[in-house]
């Protein structure tokens, strides 16, 4: 089982390393990590290049691009990996996670889409809460403004790229990772959810859902909902929160995780969780 991996990068190089770590130590795969950097000063560039050049598996590309999911979709074209996905410079594989992938899409050849369970952090890599997947649905993605799942811990099969053009949309600047669900819905592509941890999710406060541009997507993504979803977008909600109930999204035993922190970049640090919990409190 083969897999690319895009990371979009624009003057997050602090971050790419952390997040390059995360992806150079998985075992039991083969892999391609691709970078797609939207360009930096021929300073910064012959850094970066000497930085990346010990990596074996790690292909950058330093070029112009149209915004993160332009970025995203010129790696996945690049890519030859059967098995894709897409991890921003924030955010981490935790260890043995692609080989968990790996094996769940060979056992389950039906599957294109997995989602697997993300854990949020702190910038300095603390605990902040966990984010158990659930696959989207088509009222909730639009009406709750939030989706069932990280991408973080998002992977597909190559097919749905070729089969179904799931390629990004490139009129989204914010939010294509909803409009996607919702194509890959439409397209009733079989999905399915992985219940483990696979990749950590670092709120910045800065992250791009939280920009003016997401809010208008996001309002306008409401506004093009059906009217009975809009009208019931409480009960769309409450429902949604029963199946991650069903799902035991709100409760986890203690357990540990183990990430590169600003601290510790050469180096995986260990974070035990005595207290889970499946709240985040900035999202809701």
């Amino acid at each position: 089982m083969t897999f690319t991996i895009v990371t979009p990068s624009f003057h997050q190089h602090d971050w790419l390393r952390r997040c390059v770590a995360s992806v150079a130590d998985q075992t039991g795969v083969d892999f391609e990590h691709i970078i797609q950097d939207g360009g930096c000063s021929p300073e910064a560039q012959a850094a970066l290049e000497a930085w990346a050049r010990p990596f074996p598996r790690l292909r950058l590309h330093i070029e112009k691009d149209g915004g993160m999911y332009d970025a995203i979709n010129r790696g996945l074209r690049r890519g030859t990996g059967k098995i894709c996905a897409y991890l921003n410079c924030d955010e981490q594989y935790l260890p043995g996670a692609l080989a968990s992938v790996g094996e769940y899409f060979a056992a389950h050849p039906e599957t294109d889409v997995l989602f697997g369970d993300a854990i949020v952090v702190h910038e300095d890599g603390r605990y902040l809460c966990d984010r158990k997947a659930l696959t989207p649905q088509r009222a909730h993605s639009m009406v709750s403004h939030n989706l069932s799942f990280l991408t973080c811990a998002l992977f597909f099969r190559r097919r749905v790229l070729e089969r179904d053009d799931l390629y990004f949309d490139l009129g989204f600047r914010a939010i294509g990772d909803v409009n996607w669900a919702l194509r890959a819905l439409q397209k009733k592509v079989r999905m399915a959810v992985l219940p483990r941890f696979v990749s950590t999710f670092t709120e910045t406060g800065g992250n791009l859902c939280l920009q003016p541009q997401a809010q208008q997507e996001i309002r306008a993504m409401f506004q093009s909902a059906p009217a009975w979803a809009r009208v019931l977008r409480r009960l769309v909600v409450a429902h949604f929160r029963l199946r991650r109930l069903l799902r035991g999204g709100y409760s986890q035993a203690p357990y540990a995780y183990a990430i590169y922190t600003p601290d510790n970049p050469s180096q995986r640090r260990v974070f035990r969780v005595e207290h889970p919990t499946g709240r985040w409190k900035t999202r809701g």
